[in-house]
């Protein structure tokens, strides 16, 4: 059968390229094209178009970019229409995907939304539009099975969180190799930093994360390089002896690291998952803040506050992303009672997550879907 899959970011990229794999190990004659990033060609999708296209992020850089959102949404119903697909799964990326989820519904594709919109933080009259134009969804997060078929009377399919086989998947890692080849202290405990994915974050983010170095010296701070970033945007970022640079490596480095500072997002959970204490960091552009502050009406913003339904790991979030707070709250994850509370509410937030087996799961279902539409 034909598959067309939309991913618009690195998390997509991620979740899509082992969505494919499992397509493939159950359908021997499966064709894909995608959007997506180089681990889905790699998995075997035919790309057409990069999701470093597609990346603006807030509101304000989103309507700066109108005139390429368009154009990129003309020919992506063009490229369906031409590909013919059997099943077309969106993953996440709801702003694109939700248009043309809609004029696919109108062709008579049938439509798989693999990693469900956000609409339980914000915007929840999406549902409408969702339950109009999505054929089948496939959920990875626990409370929002409940959230679809209780609050909204949609049917869904909860398959457990794709991050589970990404991790429990990858090969062991020799630290002391990994350190030599990456030029990285051999004693030094790490603190890595995850700045995000885009470049308007990282600028926001990343400067003042940088400034607790000399505040601890007897760690090493190593900044993980986003893959939809070059080398060199993080160039004026790098003039610290005891600052490193890896690049599309952040498992490996979350495996050794001690704490991380972490920009708000899908990192939050994939840190928690390496069982690495974290601090969760947020800043957008003032109007940026001022209208997301107005439409989202969480308590928390971090996946693994809001999986747990109860503030795990701190929050800072603009006006309290200070260098005060942040280096406060970084010695509170160090050492001692805050460090072990942190680790032992992980346990609780993997126990919580369902299992392995999300991809194959979903995979399972799309086919069998696409085989009775």
């Amino acid at each position: 059968m034909k598959y067309y899959i939309i991913a618009g970011e690195a998390s997509g990229d991620l979740h899509g390229s082992n969505l494919i794999k499992a397509l493939k190990k159950q359908d021997e004659h499966a064709n894909i094209r995608c959007w997506g990033g180089d681990l889905m060609e790699q998995a075997g999708g035919t790309l057409a178009k990069h999701y470093k296209e597609l990346a603006f992020m807030g509101f304000l850089e989103v309507i700066l970019n109108l005139n390429s959102i368009f154009k990129n949404i003309k020919f992506c119903k063009q490229d369906i229409a031409a590909f013919k697909p059997d099943a077309i799964i969106f993953i996440d990326y709801s702003g694109f995907n939700l248009r043309i989820a809609k004029w696919a519904k109108e062709h008579n594709f049938q439509t798989n939304y693999y990693i469900s919109p956000q609409i339980w933080a914000s915007r929840e009259g999406r549902i409408e539009k969702i339950k109009a134009t999505v054929d089948h969804m496939y959920v990875i997060l626990p409370f929002e099975k409940e959230f679809y078929e209780k609050k909204h009377n949609y049917p869904v399919n909860f398959v457990g969180h794709p991050l589970l086989d990404a991790i429990a998947n990858r090969p062991e890692l020799i630290e002391h190799s990994f350190r030599t080849a990456n030029g990285l202290d051999s004693n030094k405990p790490i603190i890595a930093l995850l700045p995000g994915s885009r470049k308007q974050e990282v600028q926001k983010m990343l400067t003042l994360m940088l400034s607790l170095t000399e505040d601890f010296i007897d760690y090493e701070f190593v900044i993980a390089g986003a893959p939809s970033l070059d080398k060199e945007f993080y160039a004026t970022f790098l003039n610290d002896a005891n600052v490193k640079f890896i690049q599309n490596k952040t498992y490996d480095l979350l495996t050794i690291s001690t704490a991380a500072l972490v920009t708000s997002g899908t990192a939050t959970l994939e840190t928690a998952l390496f069982k690495v204490p974290q601090v969760v960091c947020y800043k957008a552009n003032w109007i940026s803040y001022q209208i997301a502050k107005r439409i989202i009406t969480l308590e928390y913003i971090s996946l693994v506050n809001l999986i747990m339904q109860k503030e795990v790991v701190k929050e800072l979030i603009q006006d309290d992303f200070t260098k005060q707070n942040l280096k406060k709250e970084l010695n509170l994850i160090l050492k001692g009672e805050a460090r072990a509370k942190q680790l032992n509410a992980y346990e609780e937030l993997i126990a919580k997550l369902g299992g392995s087996g999300a991809s194959s799961k979903a995979a399972s279902l799309i086919i069998k879907n696409a085989k009775t539409s």
